[in-house]
């Protein structure tokens, strides 16, 4: 959520801001009409409060001295002050009706982009900052992962749409092991080098923690929702990982506070329709590894690219090869002021596959889920919190397929995933 303050001291760069991430910037105009009104509303119901009670207690002043009996008839004190509460009582209705529609246009208002984010009308004008690693060179043609998988026997697409419907699946044997061993190496490298604490959260949660993040109310048609028990299945860890701290005040000292957490993922993916959805690169149920940090706002940038190399040194480790894409302006997410993806090269489907996207949200989401921190000084201040995927699957174990196959349809296992697969070497036709 955007600071009201901001809003209303600087309007027009709030509204340049949300012009450049895609949203109208008439709606800031918006906000400021209904601020105005309601705080109208309110300074006149505290004058009349005021006003309320300075003649009650001269009422009941003047019938306890002179034992006066106060006429009730229609210039009489008493009817004043009970028309008086009815105007309270309206203004104090009408208040709360305009502070409802401000609040709901102010969940829906996107973040601000960071000053140094590029400014860009949609994904076509991102930013290629680096490719690490080379491209695997074949002396065949590489085959993509549908093809691999079914092959070796270890990805069934058709049971998985038998059971659940499309875009989703069934790993087998190796399959399902070469997914576990990238998880559980991944968790091991951020817990045991990169110094994240572990958590194993719920994989649904109330409305309020998905409002928190920014996922509601604006992507509601994107999540599976629980309407008997009013509970949301997850659509990545980020929402449990932020809400750990909602409605906490931490100290200076906490911080920053970083968090890794294995989860499945769900999404209903509508946003994705028409999409490209061969294999497994866009399911509606998906494993992820997920980064999260809470952070001050002097040190949130260096935390970013703290937690861009934590993502960056699994593909590096894994020998893939890669490249880092700065989101502009237009193709920022809801919540992030900046964002890089991480993208590995797939020879097989021959495209670049997002594995991750490494963000800072500043205090947009620790707004929403109140979230605060005491400074050095004894103030009080929003964190500025932080995610990205370290890595998500099931795209990291498409690139390791498609690029460590074999002429003879085997696939070689990466050297750092071969302890958590008893020392295998490689998965071979059954």
């Amino acid at each position: 959520m955007l600071d009201i303050n901001l809003i209303r001291s600087e309007p027009d760069r709030a509204k340049e801001g949300i012009k450049n991430v895609g949203a109208d910037p008439a709606l800031i105009d918006t906000v400021l009409r209904l601020d105005v009104e309601w705080r109208g509303l309110v300074a006149r119901t505290e004058e009349l409060r005021a006003e309320h009670k300075r003649e009650s207690t001269e009422v009941h002043r003047r019938r306890r001295s002179e034992r006066e009996v106060v006429e009730s008839g229609p210039e009489g004190k008493l009817d004043g002050l009970r028309e008086m509460r009815g105007q309270i009582k309206d203004l104090e209705a009408q208040a709360t009706t305009l502070r409802q529609e401000l609040d709901e246009l102010m969940l829906r208002l996107p973040n601000l982009p960071h000053p140094d984010a590029p400014v860009g009308r949609d994904e076509s004008e991102n930013v290629v900052r680096r490719i690490e690693g080379e491209e695997p060179e074949f002396d065949f043609k590489p085959k993509p992962h549908w093809e691999l998988g079914e092959d070796l026997g270890i990805i069934d697409f058709k049971r998985g749409v038998k059971m659940s419907g499309s875009r989703f699946y069934v790993l087998f044997g190796l399959g399902a092991r070469l997914q576990r061993a990238l998880i559980t190496w991944m968790l091991d490298l951020h817990t045991k080098e990169h110094g994240y604490t572990e958590a194993y959260p719920p994989y649904v949660v109330a409305e309020k923690c998905l409002v928190g993040t920014g996922n509601l109310p604006k992507f509601a048609e994107n999540l599976y929702h629980d309407a008997e028990e009013d509970l949301w299945l997850i659509p990545t860890a980020e929402v449990p990982l932020t809400n750990l701290h909602r409605e906490e005040k931490l100290s200076y000292e906490d911080l920053p506070k970083s968090y890794v957490a294995y989860t499945a993922c769900f999404r209903r993916e509508k946003m994705s329709a028409g999409a490209d959805v061969r294999g497994i690169k866009r399911g509606h149920q998906f494993d992820k590894v997920e980064l999260m940090k809470y952070a001050t706002p002097e040190n949130s940038d260096t935390e970013l690219e703290g937690l861009l190399g934590n993502a960056e040194e699994v593909c590096r480790r894994l020998g893939l090869r890669y490249r880092i894409m700065e989101m502009c302006t237009g193709d920022l997410s809801f919540v992030a002021c900046r964002k890089f993806d991480i993208e590995v090269w797939a020879p097989g489907c021959g495209e670049w596959l997002e594995v991750s996207s490494c963000s800072k949200m500043g205090d947009f989401q620790a707004r929403r889920a109140n979230i605060r921190y005491r400074t050095r000084l004894g103030k009080t201040r929003y964190v500025h919190t932080l995610n990205g995927s370290g890595l998500a699957l099931p795209r990291t174990m498409i690139a390791v397929l498609e690029n460590y196959q074999q002429a003879d349809g085997s696939v070689l296992i990466p050297k750092v995933l071969r302890p958590y697969m008893d020392n295998l070497e490689k998965i071979e036709r059954p």
